[in-house]
């Protein structure tokens, strides 16, 4: 099991947690992102530095993705890639995407698009991360870890 980053939007609390996991796990964590990366010296923590680009660094991600492993993602379209690849994609804020609730996150996501692109006025975007959300994303990220890599 390998854990991808779509590391150009990940928020850098959220990659502190993936480098101890990885120093604590030895599971090796891949940041995948368009620009340079400053990371810490772990010999399981990398970077792939991708093209600048509309979705070059998401579509590298897909290309590599295999079974069991998991992205860690907000991008909904992303996501959705991954899991019909047969791997497992995980929000900054806990929330683990799987077959059963990703379409409904697409819809959304889309419907939303489309009311931003006829001039309708919606939300500001997410709010900040929270204690409570960078608790919920580290136990969720033990909770995959310890289903999978028995």
């Amino acid at each position: 099991m390998k854990i991808y980053v779509d590391a150009d939007a990940c928020p850098i609390v959220i990659k502190d947690i993936l480098y101890r996991v990885s120093q604590r796990t030895g599971i090796e964590v891949i940041l995948v992102a368009n620009q340079p990366l400053s990371m810490p010296r772990i010999p399981t923590v990398r970077s792939i530095q991708v093209s600048q680009g509309f979705d070059v660094a998401d579509n590298h991600i897909v290309d590599l993705v295999e079974d069991d492993d998991l992205v860690i993602t907000a991008d909904i379209p992303l996501a959705s890639d991954v899991i019909d690849k047969g791997g497992k994609a995980l929000n900054p804020r806990g929330e683990l995407y799987t077959k059963g609730n990703i379409k409904a996150r697409l819809n959304m996501r889309d419907f939303m698009d489309s009311m931003r692109n006829s001039g309708v006025q919606v939300g500001g975007g997410p709010p900040p991360l929270s204690k409570r959300d960078r608790m919920e994303f580290a136990n969720a990220l033990d909770r995959y870890i310890a289903s999978h890599n028995t």
